[in-house]
């Protein structure tokens, strides 16, 4: 797309999102051109049969004429192309609400590009990869739950729903929303629990028939919905209770060990690592790249396990003949 023509077509964008209008000098900065440059790109709107309205004096801008139906939204390939990565990545890291709209919404946006440009992106999607992040299926919510649940949260209304964990009957709940949370992909709620009278965390894919509820509630200040859905994931119930004294600052522990891998707190000198495995395989690979010494507390296995790691790394650096 001729470079021209893009901010022709920016200038239209920018307008549509401004039903008040907007002026020349925000134009012309948002479009990084002159403010001439601007008037005429809205002449070019109007030889369109676009109904561009101009408004005088020291702050004129322009605007669309009231009513006015814009035609279907255009992308340059760049924007193209920032649209079709995102929902790749949505659909491979399980951020999307469901497989399927995923999937006909690429299909869509493909169907409708021209010849040369969709050669280009199929190649691009043929060969992409993604070095982390593994596809995540099985937890999506449904999009109504997502959406009736953004809204409470944001205009702070309580909310009810149904919530059936693995293994147990269906239960209503009551639920002031702090904030949604998308996390390792899954999304989360979490919000004060009317009947338990305490902060809790639902996975929304477990929730049916949500509905906003009449009220107001405030959030307590200072609260982060995303710290603390890391934090009880951290220490979720696991088969062995871990707690290591790292012999370093926090801060460069910090930068070692992510939230939602454990918890961590300053003792001292030293930074008391706590959390929760079921693997004490994985909690040993993840000490032995510290790069600083560390002493186990609990639980004994896990020396255990640190013993077998170190010699299997031992023989690999010597191995027999």
């Amino acid at each position: 797309m001729p470079q021209s023509l893009g901010k022709v077509l920016g200038l239209l964008e920018l307008l549509q999102a401004a039903p008040a209008g907007v002026t020349v000098g925000h134009l012309a900065s948002r479009l990084d051109v002159d403010e001439r440059t601007v008037r005429r790109y809205a002449g070019h709107l109007a030889e369109l049969g676009i109904p561009v309205q101009g408004r005088r004096g020291r702050y004129g801008g322009y605007t669309l004429a009231p009513g006015y139906r814009l035609p279907p939204l255009m992308l340059t390939d760049e924007e193209t192309l920032a649209v079709l990565l995102g929902l790749v990545a949505g659909r491979r890291i399980g951020l999307a609400t469901t497989a399927a709209a995923a999937e006909t919404a690429l299909a869509k946006i493909q169907r409708v590009l021209p010849a040369g440009l969709r050669a280009r992106t199929d190649a691009l999607l043929a060969t992409l990869e993604f070095a982390a992040n593994r596809a995540v299926t099985g937890a999506n919510p449904a999009t109504e739950t997502l959406l009736t649940l953004a809204s409470a949260a944001r205009d702070h209304h309580p909310a009810a729903f149904t919530y059936a964990k693995p293994g147990a009957e269906p239960a209503s709940r009551q639920l002031d929303p702090y904030g949604l949370v998308f996390h390792a992909g899954k999304w989360f709620v979490t919000g004060r629990d009317h009947a338990r009278a305490s902060v809790r965390t639902f996975r929304l894919d477990r929730i049916t028939a949500a509905a906003v509820l009449p009220g107001t509630f405030s959030v307590p200040a200072g609260f982060d919905p995303a710290a603390h859905v890391a934090a009880g994931l951290a220490t979720s119930a696991w088969r062995h209770e871990v707690s290591v004294l790292v012999h370093a600052d926090l801060d460069e522990v910090r930068r070692r060990i992510p939230p939602t891998a454990a918890t961590l707190t300053r003792s001292g000198p030293d930074v008391r690592l706590t959390a929760r495995a079921e693997n004490l395989d994985g909690m040993a690979q993840m000490l032995a790249t510290l790069g600083h010494d560390f002493t186990v507390e609990t639980p004994p296995e896990l020396r255990t396990a640190l013993t077998t790691l170190a010699t299997r790394l031992q023989n690999a650096a010597h191995p027999h003949p």
